[in-house]
This record gives C-alpha cells, sequence and structure tokens, in this order.
C-alpha cells in the first residue's frame, strides 16, 4: 500500500515547529527517523496532513555527561548508544538491550526519542528507561517540563507528550557503586519484538540482594513493573528456592496478554525463565 497524500515541512527550530503543531494540531505529525512512522502511513493506519521533519533542529542528537546522569538527545541514532562509551560505562542496562532492538539498518536510523515516543509495550528502550529512573524531558511553546519514566507510558502507544509537545532528551542516572544491572528477551529471531523481556536494576552486596527494580515489556500494554516479586530479593542470596518463589510471585503478579506468539501463561511462565536466567549470573550464581 501507499500512504495517503500528506504535506511536508522541515522545522529548522524548535519554535518552528511548535508552530506547525499548533497551526495543524492533531492532522500533524512528527517525523524523526521513521522508522515505525513509515510503516503506519503505507498502511494509512496514520493519515496526517502534515509531516514536521526534525532532523535538522540543532540540540536535539548527542550524549552528554550531566554529573550524575548522562542526557541523551532525542534525536541520537541507536548506533550512537550503541557505540557509546559512556553508555558503556554508566548505564551498561541500555548497553545490553541495544543489540537487541531490531537490525542494524534499523538501529542506523532509528532515534532513541523515537523509540521512547512511539511507547510500543514490547520495545526495550522503555522498559530500561522506567527500571533505571529515567526522566523524561518534554518541551512545547510554552516551555519545558520533566516526567518520570514511570508516570510517562500512559497506556498502548500512549505517553505523557502533550498536544503540541515534543520530546526533546532522555535523563538516564549513573549506576551507582553497588548496583549491576541485566537484560534478557525471548523472541522468536533475534531482531523480532520480544515475545517477553526483562529489564533488571538490583543492588547487590556480597552476593545479597537490595533494593531491587524488575520491569516487564511485552506483558501489558505498557512496561510493566513487578515490585512484590522485587521485594522478594531483598536481603536474600541467590538461591534455587528463591528463583522457584520468584517464578510463583510472577505468575501472581503479571497479567500479561494473548497474541498470535504467545498466552498469557506462556508469558508468566517465560517471565520466570528470564528472572532466573538474569538474576542468577547478577549473584554469581
Amino acid at each position: 500500500m501507499k500512504p495517503a497524500p500528506f504535506a511536508y515541512a522541515r522545522a529548522e527550530t524548535l519554535d518552528e515547529a511548535f508552530g506547525l503543531l499548533a497551526e495543524y494540531g492533531e492532522d500533524a505529525r512528527i517525523l524523526a527517523s521513521g522508522q515505525s512512522l513509515m510503516a503506519t502511513l503505507n498502511m494509512r493506519l496514520s493519515e496526517p496532513e502534515l509531516l514536521i521533519d526534525i532532523n535538522r533542529i540543532d540540540g536535539l542528537a548527542g550524549i552528554s555527561d550531566s554529573g550524575d546522569a548522562l542526557r541523551i538527545g532525542a534525536m541520537t541514532r541507536h548506533v550512537d548508544v550503541e557505540t557509546s562509551e559512556a553508555v558503556a560505562t554508566h548505564t551498561p542496562l541500555i548497553a545490553q538491550a541495544m543489540d537487541h532492538i531490531a537490525h542494524p539498518a534499523i538501529r542506523n536510523r532509528g532515534t532513541i526519542g523515537g523509540s521512547i515516543a512511539f511507547a510500543d509495550p514490547a520495545a526495550e528502550l522503555p522498559a530500561c528507561a522506567v527500571a533505571l529512573g529515567a526522566t523524561m524531558h518534554i518541551a512545547g511553546s510554552t516551555g519545558e517540563r520533566d516526567v518520570a519514566a514511570a508516570d510517562f507510558f500512559k497506556g498502548l502507544y500512549e505517553t505523557a507528550i502533550g498536544p503540541g509537545e515534543i520530546l526533546t532528551a532522555v535523563s538516564v542516572p549513573k549506576i551507582a557503586p553497588g548496583w549491576k544491572s541485566g537484560f534478557m528477551e525471548l523472541a522468536r529471531r533475534h531482531g523480532d519484538y520480544a515475545i517477553i523481556g526483562l529489564a533488571a536494576h538490583v543492588e547487590i552486596d556480597g552476593g545479597t540482594f537490595g533494593a531491587a527494580r524488575l520491569v516487564f515489556f511485552n506483558a501489558g500494554d505498557r512496561p510493566i513493573g513487578a515490585p512484590q516479586t522485587a521485594a522478594l530479593l531483598n536481603g536474600q542470596n541467590w538461591s534455587d528456592d528463591l528463583a522457584e518463589r520468584l517464578a510463583a510471585s510472577l505468575k501472581e503478579e503479571l497479567d500479561p496478554p494473548d497474541d498470535l506468539n504467545a498466552d498469557g501463561p506462556m508469558r508468566k511462565h517465560l517471565a520466570g525463565v528470564l528472572v532466573k536466567r538474569t538474576l542468577g549470573p547478577l549473584a554469581g550464581a
């Protein structure tokens, strides 16, 4: 199929983009890399009157060190995040996830902001952002505001980005001493969307777990945290018994959907598999 007719505008500044968004309202769409947008246009799932290209706007791409966090511009390509020494050193969970995002051709064009703003519940980066306690920087004609990742994802393809606003950057806290991150997903083929995946960020002292965040993707309509299961880790050393209790807890806490790849009970079982495979190595087991 081919997309419905639309107009195209290349914004040179954020103010220009905000003006176009105000003029066209819901009939405008932001064009970052277009890796998801082009597909929805071609299938006529989206029929905007105007595409606003923000690729030429200065200051929306790049990775900078803000002291206690890395600020990653929304237009930063996946490949630049994937190859960044700063990301590998300070946010290893993000670094672990990058190789699982689609395929190299997609990562060469796709942007971190596009992936997060699209808010596909099966995508890797939204879950990582929630697990790490990232902050989303959103700008509009009236100014800028910050939204915690846990509050940013509102539902299926829904975020806290309001009318006339643009996601400009994501700030990811640097990993603190005593913390470790683990990432794993199960997919039919590498590069496909995961059947289910896990982004884990845990505190470990001498093999004993402390605080923990376990965030699953493709387990609901947004990144799904499992705080009750994560609480079972506190003060515990890794063991087969602990692994079984975590898996049992996830079956009670998660309510994943059915689709062509797996039903809910299968996803619950696989969530327990991922927890065992991810947390055991982090504990040195």
